[in-house]
């Protein structure tokens, strides 16, 4: 295991997004990036499924795929980049491994993958009297 010196630590932390949202690999994410045009600079949104995360500190990556007008893509988004405006987590995914590299053959309901409630299930937790 490699240790960081703490003077990269510091200096990477200032470039570190404070509000990145917490999410993994299965959730349904949409990311707003920034685009520049000319002068004039929007935000493209880009929904998907995070297949991967990788990395750690400021190099950290995530790749969403998505399936639109019957081909599939893959798209690598920096966390920390100041390109991305912004992460909304739509949905979290119920997975049992680290990479989902598998969905790229599937389509359908093949490609779907079961949601997480969380909410749900702390909400019936407090609801229940202890016996």
């Amino acid at each position: 295991m490699s240790h960081r010196s703490p003077i990269l630590e510091e200096v990477e932390s200032s470039y570190k997004k404070t509000k990145a949202p917490q999410f993994n690999v299965g959730d349904v994410v949409r990311v707003q990036t920034r685009i520049k045009e000319g002068d004039k600079e929007r935000t493209q949104a880009f929904q998907g499924t995070v297949v991967a995360k990788k990395g750690q500190g400021l190099s950290e990556t995530f790749v969403v795929y998505r399936t639109a007008y019957g081909s599939g893509m893959d798209r690598v988004f920096l966390l920390h980049s100041p390109r991305i405006a912004e992460i909304e987590v739509i949905r979290s995914g119920k997975v049992r491994r680290a990479k989902l590299y598998y969905l790229r053959d599937k389509s359908g309901k093949k490609g779907k993958l079961e949601e997480k409630f969380k909410v749900a299930e702390e909400a019936a937790a407090e609801a229940a009297p202890d016996a």
